[in-house]
């Protein structure tokens, strides 16, 4: 008797969650599959919602012709605690190197070194598309170690002839370049009703071979960071210790990346949003476990300086430099001829100095960083006051943020900004990056 109860609980249940599909005609919606997505990227922090003064709030804006106070609001994203490390970078470089390298050997050269083919389907032919095998090339020693098989064939990866010196095997960090592509939405937004453009039109692609003329392709990133920034951005110094050991000695690994151009921080970016899905794809995760990493906008990067407080004039609030034992509170140049008082000569250590109530290091000081947005000044009466960006598709100037180790006092306020050429490499910046949030809170 019992078992007939069951039978019909089994039948009415399985009744009930086939309405439940629409197949009685009504309209339950097609949902996702749910994954989790509270778990906070490493090494970020998460920046809540909300709202702030944007802008100077305590100078007189009449002799400053900087942003004006407005209240604006913002949507939650992740962001890096610090700026990106040289050992960070490094990460990117190396991968870079590698793929060059093993793309250089090819399949049929090192057949271990790729993921396998999968068969093709009938009547087709296997795809050609390489899939390199970064778990077999992690393995000590196997492109660069002293006995590695693919030694020999790879002498083509260090300089050569005359620009090699003697006795020295060093990299040609010329051939460390970085292919990517994306669809561009600024792009598609200018050309949605132009019936004579293919989406194909709004793919931006950086590849070794573009075709000439065609506005959306351009030649692949050089990825290694400009060392001789150290030389070239003050005349008549004695900087080339740092020409030499700054981005490759262990003492520098903790230290921010710079001598790093705009679109070099920009393929970094497309890297590690690859780096992180190749990663979801293994684990069966959607793609869009985790939205891609990119860098701040400059509103962002105020909205998160001021670390949830309002009309604060640094990111460790205010209103004066040092704290109540009279040490400073960031890396940046003193006073004239001065720049030791605070720690540091040049650069320090990304996670020196006190954190802001966001967890966020050196938001002031240090390295400036570059943001995503195109330098306007004119462009600020006309954003929006929630998610504010300006973007130019042009090449052109980037808003900078944050102050530097050689900067004075005044650019450490949240509110003040101020740019570079985006194909500008420079001593004193460097980058961090985010990643929006999809949803409203955490909890």
């Amino acid at each position: 008797m019992r078992k007939i109860y069951f039978l019909n609980f089994l039948i009415i249940t399985s009744l009930l969650m086939s309405c439940k599909s629409g197949q009685n005609g009504e309209l339950v919606g097609a949902y996702n599959k749910k994954f989790k997505n509270k778990t906070i990227p490493y090494g970020m922090v998460f920046i809540p919602p909300g709202r702030t003064l944007i802008g100077m709030t305590d100078e007189d804006i009449s002799f400053y012709q900087g942003t004006p106070s407005r209240m604006t609001s913002f949507a939650a994203f992740y962001m890096d605690q610090t700026e990106i490390t040289n050992a960070e970078y490094r990460q990117f470089v190396n991968w870079v190197r590698d793929s060059v390298a093993v793309t250089s050997l090819g399949r049929s050269g090192a057949p271990n070194l790729y993921m396998p083919q999968p068969a093709a389907a009938a009547g087709t032919t296997a795809s050609g598309q390489q899939n390199i095998n970064w778990k077999a090339i992690g393995k000590s020693g196997v492109l660069w170690g002293k006995n590695s098989a693919y030694k020999a064939r790879l002498q083509n990866m260090y300089y050569s002839g005359n620009d090699a010196l003697p006795g020295k095997n060093e990299f040609d960090i010329r051939k460390f370049r970085y292919a990517y592509s994306y669809l561009d939405h600024d792009l598609e937004a200018a050309g949605r009703n132009d019936p004579s453009k293919s989406r194909q039109d709004f793919i931006q692609t950086y590849t070794d071979n573009p075709t000439p003329g065609k506005a959306n392709e351009h030649p692949s990133v050089s990825i290694y960071p400009d060392t001789l920034v150290w030389k070239l951005d003050f005349s008549y110094a004695q900087n080339d210790p740092m020409v030499d050991s700054y981005f490759n000695h262990p003492s520098y690994d903790g230290y921010p990346v710079v001598g790093v151009t705009w679109d070099q921080a920009t393929a970094f970016c497309n890297w590690r949003t690859v780096l992180y899905r190749n990663i979801a794809a293994a684990r069966k995760q959607p793609e869009n476990v985790r939205l891609k990493y990119r860098l701040p906008t400059d509103q962002e990067f105020e909205y998160a300086a001021r670390g949830g407080r309002t009309q604060t004039k640094y990111p460790w609030g205010g209103p004066y430099i040092k704290n109540t034992k009279g040490c400073l509170q960031a890396n940046f140049k003193v006073g004239r001829g001065n720049y030791t008082d605070d720690g540091g000569l040049y650069t320090v250590d990304a996670r020196a100095y006190i954190p802001n109530d966001y967890g966020l290091y050196n938001m002031a000081g240090n390295v400036a960083e570059w943001t995503v947005t195109a330098y306007n000044r004119s462009a600020t009466s006309l954003l929006s006051d929630f998610s504010p960006n300006y973007v130019n598709t042009a090449k052109g100037a980037k808003v900078v943020r944050g102050g530097s180790w050689k900067d004075i006092g005044f650019f450490l306020q949240n509110s003040v900004g101020t740019y570079e050429y985006q194909d500008k490499a420079r001593s004193y910046i460097g980058f961090r990056c985010v990643s929006d949030y999809p949803g409203n809170a955490l909890n």
